[in-house]
């Protein structure tokens, strides 16, 4: 089964960013890394990344059969999606076991969500 392990990012986790020191900032990343390289030994990982700022998103809709693309307005939020990890693996319990290796959940809360298999469905 997979699972979406989503990472935010709101004032709380930025606050706490900012009292990092360098070191811990470093550590952080390389924590990331490596829990990447112990996904990909384990089997699990499917995929990972890091998000863009917000500001270089676009919001995109089709209108009479047109595509508009915008960057603006923005809806007020205190917080967005920074980043996720794409896993597959046996139940929620170990998906939940993964999230907690997540260098940010050690500062605030990370997100797991299964993804619907779309497989078997019929239009």
């Amino acid at each position: 089964m997979k699972y979406l392990i989503l990472i935010q990012s709101n004032e709380r986790s930025l606050a706490v960013w900012e009292t990092l020191t360098d070191q811990q900032r470093t550590d952080f990343g390389v924590g990331h890394l490596k829990l990447t390289e112990e996904m990909i030994e384990a089997g699990v990982h499917v995929a990972a990344e890091g998000l863009a700022d917000p500001s270089l998103a676009r919001w995109v809709s089709v209108r009479d059969g047109r595509t508009v693309a915008s960057d603006g307005p923005f809806a007020e939020v205190k917080e967005h999606l920074a980043g996720f990890y794409l896993i597959d693996c046996a139940d929620l319990d170990e998906a939940v076991q993964w999230a907690a290796k997540v260098p940010d959940a050690a500062y605030t809360q990370v997100e797991v969500r299964p993804v619907l298999d779309m497989s078997g469905w019929e239009f």
